[in-house]
């Protein structure tokens, strides 16, 4: 390293002398793990150096069945994930031990980029399911609008899909209070916004269960939920408020 912290590689990928990177490469003493080499703007030249000789199979799984294709998506790295892409030897949906694609992973951490980039190839099924049989929608738990968005506007998503416990991502956002998404997704994109689970439960259930009055209020304003509605427990969402001491989903119901 120099007084400035950085390796010869950096040096030599900072500043596209990709014949000194092949060399340098061609080593095999190379740690190409480091975070300077990540920041560098170098770091594309370092990758399509290597994706460019015979030594990288870019389809290869790690020990959690994960690609580098979805490595890039989780932390973002757009650049590396387009490299990849347009080597035509990766499957954009591939999945790894939790059945996530690099879709679902992009998603889950809120990388817009990687999304869209991976939503405008067109070789990505929106609505593949993982592990848990969740969409990439579903990051809709986590409070990610501008990411929910961006799947419903492309009009290829079933917003209405449900996972293993036959809840939609709508019943998440609900019980979670993640009052844009429900927004978005009820008064637009859900057909049924008053659909059940496995326990019979509605997103009003689990928003009246959690105490989330403004959640209740948005659900009842689309006219498209029964209030009177009874789960497998023969409860309706007033009993859920009532029994959680809610006074003020208890008056909205």
């Amino acid at each position: 390293k120099d007084k400035g912290q950085w390796t010869l590689l950096c040096l030599a990928a900072g500043n596209g002398h990709k014949t000194v990177v092949k060399l340098l490469l061609d080593t095999g003493k190379v740690n190409l793990n480091r975070e300077e080499l990540r920041t560098t703007p170098g770091y594309k030249a370092i990758v399509k150096v290597l994706f460019d000789t015979s030594k990288v199979d870019a389809g290869t799984k790690d020990e959690n069945r994960q690609t580098a294709l979805h490595q890039a998506a989780i932390i973002g790295y757009k650049v590396v994930v387009q490299l990849l892409l347009d080597t035509n030897k990766v499957n954009a949906s591939t999945k790894d031990e939790n059945r996530q694609t690099a879709l679902h992973r992009a998603a889950e951490n809120r990388h817009k980029a990687v999304i869209k980039l991976l939503l405008d190839i067109g070789k990505v099924d929106v609505d593949m399911k993982d592990g848990d049989r969740r969409t990439a929608l579903y990051s809709a738990r986590n409070r990610h609008k501008a990411v929910v968005k961006l799947f419903l506007d492309t009009g290829k998503v079933d917003a209405n899909a449900k996972d293993g416990a036959r809840r939609t991502a709508l019943h998440l956002a609900a019980e979670n209070r993640h009052e844009a998404v429900i927004k978005s997704m009820a008064y637009s994109y859900c057909r049924e916004p008053g659909s059940t689970g496995e326990l019979g439960s509605t997103a009003l259930h689990w928003a009246a269960a959690y105490r989330h009055k403004a959640v209740v209020k948005l659900l009842l304003d689309t006219s498209k939920v029964d209030a009177d509605l009874k789960d497998r427990a023969r409860w309706t969402a007033l009993y859920w408020a009532a029994a959680n001491r809610h006074e003020a989903v208890v008056k909205l119901l």
